[in-house]
């Protein structure tokens, strides 16, 4: 399902890419604006929501970065309705480096809201939920879309950046499988806890996110359970391979292995 993308252009070498229901919000978004203001509406809420997915790509951009800086090939980034996905080859097993490149999208979050604090003013009477046309409050909303953002991943849901950070944490003290494990099981409990409430109060968007977080979730979780079992296979190949034979002419001689 992830497949059905269209490719952009590519940032430093890397792909970056729409899936094709990205489509179907920029239609949503230009109708609410245009039934709100006609077209002036529909080309500001289009600005207004390319801006944000702009942000969402300097986000995934950071993880990439930080990969990229351990060795971790990322040949692709995907935009979806509901976030964007940094496409890494391999993650990490060393608990310092995984924390590394989960902190470094947050951070890039809190690097914009900095920036645009040079520049942007908010007004005593301001109201977050009333959009105005105007730059200066579209810099406003940026500074909360990247608040929201940088704190939203920072749940220790796995896989979102909380969650990474979690599994790499417990990876220190217990197996990398149960650690995965355990970290993508507190995933499933606070998405069920966050659907419900987010469907409850009618934000259906919110509740697709959170289906996706346990889909994501139970996906890595197969993806590490196979491969654990391939190196236990690999181990007990090497284990036949590799006999100690002990011979008899000098007691004090270490095992030859063949």
């Amino acid at each position: 399902m992830l497949g059905w993308s269209m490719n952009l252009f590519r940032i430093r070498g890397i792909q970056l890419a729409v899936h094709a229901s990205f489509f179907f919000l920029l239609a949503y978004v230009a109708w609410e604006g245009w039934t709100a203001a006609s077209w002036p509406g529909a080309v500001w809420s289009l600005g207004y929501i390319l801006t944000l997915f702009a942000c969402v790509t300097l986000h995934e951009l950071g993880h990439a970065t930080a990969a990229r800086f351990f060795g971790v090939r990322v040949p692709r980034i995907l935009l979806l309705p509901i976030g964007g996905m940094a496409e890494m080859e391999t993650i990490p097993r060393r608990p310092r480096d995984e924390i590394i490149i989960a902190l470094a999208g947050p951070a890039v979050n809190y690097v914009i809201i900095a920036l645009l604090l040079i520049v942007v003013r908010f007004p005593d009477d301001w109201d977050p939920l009333y959009f105005e046309f105007g730059f200066m409050e579209l810099g406003r909303q940026l500074i909360v879309v990247n608040l929201v953002m940088g704190v939203f991943n920072l749940l220790p849901a796995f896989p979102m950046d909380g969650g990474r950070v979690f599994r790499a944490l417990l990876a220190c003290k217990m197996p990398y499988l149960r650690a995965t494990r355990i970290a993508v099981g507190v995933g499933k409990v606070l998405a069920i806890l966050g659907a419900t409430y987010l469907i409850y109060n009618e934000h259906y968007l919110g509740g697709v996110l959170f289906a996706f977080i346990i889909f994501a979730g139970e996906r890595e979780l197969q993806a590490v359970a196979r491969a654990e079992r391939a190196a236990e296979h690999w181990r007990e190949i090497q284990a036949r391979l590799y006999v100690p034979i002990i011979t008899k002419t000098d007691p004090n001689e270490p095992p030859r292995l063949i």
